[in-house]
């Protein structure tokens, strides 16, 4: 009795350690977590298809001034241990709702992730379209937790990734009517000659 005890526990426990060792550096979409530098302020995202527009290390908040908004992922497995030199291609970020439009590889992570599995994300996006809420994307799945408080704009006002005569008609659309963040660039509430500057500036632009 006591032999088949031991033997129960011996193979209890060689289970758990298989399960462990299978999960060990998948990321858990649960525990692994994403934040950014001034946590709590709304921020806006000025993009442009061939990433010209601002680095997420200098977006606006509302009123026209800036702060850095660089998001760090720290990317743990389900013991929960860090998961080192994860692949930048492999994280992304997307838009939550509705759909800001990304140049292939244009929202990937700055480097692989660290011994802390760390990774960040500070520079500009090569994207065009409008969007609300930061998603993380680890391999094609969301981070499970809430989207960070991002709002994203481009001159690429149709999302078509080519800033363009098309744009400009949708834009003066938005000037001489109500107003729409869309094509607030300036995120200051008001479609003015600010946004018309920044309009201009992104004539052109397309996916590299």
């Amino acid at each position: 009795m006591v032999r088949r005890k031991i033997m129960g526990l011996l193979v209890c426990s060689l289970v758990v350690s298989l399960a462990t060792a299978a999960w060990a550096g998948i990321p858990d979409l649960d525990l692994s977590t994403a934040n950014y530098k001034s946590t709590g302020t709304e921020v806006s995202v000025y993009s442009l298809p061939n990433g010209a527009g601002d680095p997420l290390s200098n977006v606006y908040v509302n009123g026209g001034s800036k702060v850095d908004a660089t998001v760090t992922l720290t990317l743990v497995d389900s013991t929960p241990t860090p998961i080192f030199n994860y692949p930048f291609e492999d994280m992304w970020i997307e838009s939550d709702t509705p759909a800001m439009v990304i140049c292939p590889g244009g929202s990937t992570a700055d480097a692989n992730t660290d011994a802390n599995g760390q990774t960040t994300f500070s520079g500009a996006l090569f994207a065009g379209a409008w969007g609300n809420g930061l998603v993380i994307i680890i391999n094609g799945d969301a981070l499970s937790q809430t989207p960070l408080t991002f709002k994203f704009n481009s001159p690429d006002i149709n999302g078509d990734l080519v800033v363009n005569l098309t744009d400009v008609v949708l834009f003066a659309g938005v000037y001489y009517g109500v107003y729409e963040y869309l094509a607030d660039f300036y995120w200051d509430d008001v479609i003015n000659l600010s946004d018309i500057v920044l309009l201009a500036q992104g004539q052109g632009a397309t996916c590299p």
